[in-house]
This record gives structure tokens, sequence and C-alpha cells, in this order.
């Protein structure tokens, strides 16, 4: 979103105290961010031979809708709180690298043992907003634990260590650069590429892609002159949100538009035109009303078949900007997300799921890596041992 866009948000709600120095607002994303990893995992369990993907779309779809039906039920001023999904669900195979999430009427062969799953997803309350992404195997059966091929095994090592690491990296005082350093560094440690054209995002009430934001690297000259863009720097705050996107490749890291239908669009809140095409004007129309700010997929609408007819007129004149399936065939991919809070206490990683165990390397990060991974490992025990304690404590009081 452009700083222009983002003023237009931030002007309505100049009297509102929006960041995470609001205690309701640091629970709205928190009470989002429980529901992204309760339909995460519920999607990992029905990645099994034979789903298929639209059920699976729908299926967190539904989790995210209903979960978060349940919240902040009393209207606020007379109005409803808006809650839901915030990103649509996307099911992405193989060579996929993200953005897949098909329309009914072009769903794909179901899954099937030893294929690659990346999913994507996010959920808001009150237009806070929540992400993350998870790289599975597909497993034989219940009774067979999936595998995973050493080459894959090291690239998702890598993704998932290069995300914890970034997103430790991510705070206040702190600077995007240090953040595509130590990207730059598990990538290199462990030998893959990160996808050129994924970055991580400041998020804010109602909008996913802030101006602050975070490139897996440092583009090359002939990165420039082949079409990237070079990302401003920008420094870190406390009560700020941050989407950490990490996708790394064992080939050249160059993904490209595929072949698959683009269904995942978004508003383009700062251009306006006078459409020609009726079907053009009711897909706009529904777009306003239904998704003015967040991405959507044309699955949601009730005339699909008139969605895909009135799409193109809007994409074409800016209207709507299209998130189109990307595609690596140079390389296996390992796709990694989560959100994280910067409070007073520090970053809090509060969406994501742990690696899968069997994604396997033999490959050691650097030592500076090392260090912050160890750390980050301690932490966590610490707080499963604290947690185990008072869950014991409760229950001996009972």
């Amino acid at each position: 979103m452009s700083s222009d866009e983002e003023s237009i948000v931030d002007e309505v709600e100049e009297e509102e105290l929006t960041d995470l120095s609001n205690s309701d607002v640091c629970t709205k994303y928190q009470e989002a961010s429980k529901i992204v990893n309760l339909a995460l995992s519920g999607l990992v369990q029905q990645c099994v031979p034979g789903a298929k993907i639209i059920d699976l779309c729908q299926f967190g779809t539904t989790v995210m809708e209903t979960q978060s039906a349940k919240l902040y039920t009393k209207k606020v001023d007379g109005a409803v709180v808006e809650r839901g999904v915030a990103f649509p669900v996307c099911i992405s195979v193989n060579e996929v690298v993200c953005n897949h999430s098909p329309l009914a009427s072009e769903e794909l062969e179901p899954l099937k043992a030893g294929d690659i799953v990346k999913i994507d997803l996010g959920c808001h309350i009150d237009g806070y907003i929540s992400v993350a992404a998870h790289t599975l195997v597909v497993a034989e059966s219940p009774d067979k634990p999936a595998e995973a091929s050493e080459e894959l095994g090291n690239v998702a090592n890598a993704a998932y260590n290069a995300m914890l690491v970034a997103a430790a990296s991510i705070k206040a005082g702190a600077t995007n650069r240090d953040v595509t350093a130590a990207v730059s560094r598990v990538a290199e440690a462990y030998g893959v590429n990160p996808i050129s054209s994924v970055r991580m995002h400041q998020m804010k009430r109602y909008v996913m892609d802030g101006v602050k934001e975070v490139a897996l690297k440092e583009p090359t000259p002939e990165d420039l002159e082949e079409g990237d863009e070079k990302v401003p720097d920008c420094t870190f705050e406390q009560a700020e949100v941050y989407a950490v996107d990490v996708a790394l490749s064992t080939g050249d890291g160059k993904a490209k538009p595929s072949e698959l239908r683009t269904t995942v669009f978004k508003r383009n809140v700062e251009i306006n035109y006078k459409l020609k095409m009726k079907a053009s004007r009711a897909v706009l129309t529904e777009v306003d009303k239904k998704f003015p700010t967040l991405p959507f997929t044309l699955r949601h609408f009730e005339d699909e078949r008139q969605a895909r007819m009135g799409i193109t007129e809007n994409v074409s004149h800016g209207l709507l900007n299209p998130y189109p399936s990307l595609i690596e065939k140079t390389g296996t991919v390992a796709h990694f997300k989560c959100t994280v809070l910067l409070l007073p206490s520090g970053t809090s990683r509060v969406t994501g799921l742990e690696l899968p165990e069997y994604f396997k390397t033999t490959k050691e990060p650097d030592e500076e890596t090392a260090k912050i991974l160890t750390a980050i490992a301690e932490a966590a025990a610490k707080k499963a041992k604290k947690k185990a304690a008072k869950k014991k404590k409760k229950k001996a009081s009972a």
C-alpha cells in the first residue's frame, strides 16, 4: 500500500489509537493469531492423499469465519465489528510458490503422497490482521510419516530458521537492512536462494502491505536491470506489527507468474475509473461493498462466471491489484510466514507452527545465526516450562 493510501486510513482513525499501545488492539491481534494457528493446524491435518485443494481452501475459510464470528459480537457505536478472512486461504503445491486459491470450476488434481504443500492464510478482528504460512509434505497414510528428500529438508530448515532469525531481528531501533542481512546469512549457510519477489511488510489496521517493508535479499545490478526495485531504508519502532514472510529455493529464486488463473486480488483505493462493461461494474460494486481494503478471491463472489468476466477490465485500469500464482521451476521451494508484535517486553511471534520433524539437513547455520537460534530455543523452553507449572498448579487447586 502506498503512503497516500495509508494516509486515507490514518485520517479516518486519527482520533482512535490503533497500534499496540492500545491494549484492546493488542488483544484483537492476539485473538486473530489464535484463529490463524487453529486454521493452519487443521489444514495440516487435512492435507492427505485424495484431498481436493478447493475443499482445503473452503475448510480454512470456514474455520476463520466461524471462529472469528464468536468474538466481539456486541455492536460498537451501532455498528458490527468486522472480522473474518484477511487473506484468502492459498494451497500451493510443488513448484507453485504461493497465491494458488482455485475456483470450483478449475480444480486441479487431488493431493497425493509426497506432494510439497505450501499453506498461506490470514485472519482479522476489527481490521487487525494476523497471517501465517507453512510448508509440509503429504504423508502416505496416518501410520506412515511423511518423508522429505535431503534437498527439501535442507531448504525447509533454511526457510524456517530464516523466519525465526528475521522475526527476532525485527525490534525497535533495528533496520530492514539488518533483517535482510540476517536472512542472507542463513540462505548462504544452507546454500539456497531467497525468492526475490517476496517481501516482509508492516501491517496496520486494514493495511496488509504497509510502506515499511523488508527484502529477502539485496538486489544485484542485474536484478535491478531486470526490473527488481531496491526497498527504501526504514527503522522499526515499538508498537508496530509485521508479517515475517520467507520463501527460499534450491534454484535461482526467480519465481515467475504461472499459467494458473489469478484469483486473488486487492482493491486499489487510489484509482477511480468509469468502467464500460456491466459485468466489470458489478464486480467493482461487490468488491467495494465486501472487500474494500483487504485481499479477496473470486471464489467468494456470488456469481463466479460474472466475476471471471468482469475482473479483466478492473485489473487493466488499475482498480484491482492481482496476486498471481508464482512458480519456481529451477528448484525446490519452502515457504514459512509468521506475525510479530513489537511489544514493550520485546518482539513476540504470535503465529506459525513448528517445523515438521521429517525436514532434516546435515548443514549447519553460521555462528551468529546459531547463537540467535539457541536463544530462541531457550526462551521457548522457559516459556513452556512456566506454562506447564501454571497448568499443574491450577489442576492441583481444582
